[in-house]
């Protein structure tokens, strides 16, 4: 009767590389993966952003002259005054809103990060373990 053939060092050696590289393809795929919907999530607000800013100054222009015509006659600076208000006051609104945006940040590669942490967690199991 035959012996049951063990594994050459060769062979787990090898076996324990090929594991390595799989785990670590599948974090750089998870990372493109990020990356990718950090860009588009970049892009939709950038372009939300640029879309707003545009209507917005447009109304905002349309709404000042409309009030201007409305005042000329008994009011005219009063109406200049409170339009020239509003519009600083929401400037400095949306840079105050830019700021805290900003100074949150990006999310990017969270969830990445948190898969590498759990494969060093369960290697450093199994070392204590072994």
């Amino acid at each position: 009767m035959a012996e049951p053939r063990r594994p050459r060092l060769a062979e787990t050696l090898r076996g324990a590389i090929d594991a390595g590289l799989q785990t670590v393809q599948t974090r750089l795929e998870l990372l493109t993966v990020e990356l990718q919907e950090e860009k588009l999530r970049l892009s939709a607000v950038a372009l939300n952003i640029v879309l707003c800013g545009l209507l917005l100054g447009f109304g905002l222009v349309f709404l000042l002259i409309f009030l201007t015509v409305l005042f000329w006659e008994e009011h005219r600076l009063l109406a200049l005054g409170v339009a020239t208000a509003a519009c600083l006051g929401g400037g400095l609104l949306a840079a105050t809103n830019a700021a805290r945006e900003l100074r949150r940040g990006s999310q990017l590669f969270a969830a990445s990060l948190a898969e590498l942490k759990r494969d060093r967690q369960a290697v450093q199991r199994r070392d204590e373990d072994a």
